[in-house]
């Protein structure tokens, strides 16, 4: 079977990008009062003007952090539980900086999450795709893959499948 992973640096670079697109995106958005969606589009093409990445990696970086913000927010405002039981992993293997930076992308999105609620369905994660923090589950096997920080969603380990979901851990 070919390996259609992205190489290590191209991978490393597009969690860099996630990062530095989320920490953007909460900063304008606690200094202008605008949404953080509307802030997150904004800023798609000033981090592709970067040069890090591509304009259809900013699109799609930039699509991967609404969707990880999404389904953390919905996970919240459904469960009332703290957003640690959501990752469905020790907090503490997580780089403190980005957890309180996800933290609070997510309490401000959950505070938007009434305005979006009719699209805060339960959100499609594919292979090749950047995920955020969290377990994901293969849709196929049931094979849980942790995302301790951002980085690319390869194929299932167990049965090669490409489409998984949000675990929710109660």
């Amino acid at each position: 079977m070919k390996n259609t992973s992205p190489p290590p640096q191209y991978r490393e670079t597009m969690g860099e990008a996630y990062k530095e697109l989320l920490q953007k995106a909460v900063h304008n958005a606690r200094h202008s009062g605008e949404r953080l969606s509307h802030t997150l589009t904004h800023l798609r093409s000033e981090i592709a003007a970067l040069g890090q990445v591509s304009d259809r990696d900013s699109d799609r970086l930039g699509q991967f952090v609404q969707r990880d913000l999404t389904e953390a927010a919905h996970y919240l405002s459904k469960t009332g539980q703290e957003l640690s039981t959501w990752l469905g992993f020790e907090e503490a293997l997580i780089e403190s900086t980005f957890w309180r930076l996800f933290s609070e992308a997510a309490d401000q999105t959950t505070t938007e999450l009434a305005d979006i609620a009719l699209q805060a369905a339960h959100a499609d994660y594919h292979t090749g795709e950047i995920a955020g923090l969290g377990t994901l589950t293969c849709d196929s096997c049931g094979e849980k893959l942790h995302f301790h920080k951002p980085g690319h969603l390869p194929p299932c380990p167990k049965c090669h499948s490409t489409h998984f979901h949000r675990q929710v851990f109660s």
